[in-house]
């Protein structure tokens, strides 16, 4: 006959402490939340207008 009493007993359990996770920088959030950045376009977006606004300039042979 099987031991009735070990499927009774408490299992032993082993608890893992989840790992910390790395402090994030202060500064980051600051500059995130208050916007901070460049306002201006940047040199591929100017590039890319100018490139477009060649394209819309009529040319010689067009002008009918």
């Amino acid at each position: 006959m099987a031991n009735k009493s070990s499927g009774t007993r408490q299992k032993l359990v082993f608890r893992i402490e989840p790992a910390q996770a790395k402090p994030r920088n202060p500064m980051a959030a600051l500059a995130k939340r208050s916007g901070a950045g460049s306002h201006r376009k940047t040199s591929a977006v100017l590039r890319q207008a100018h490139k477009q606004a060649l394209k819309k300039l009529p040319t010689d042979g067009e002008a009918d």
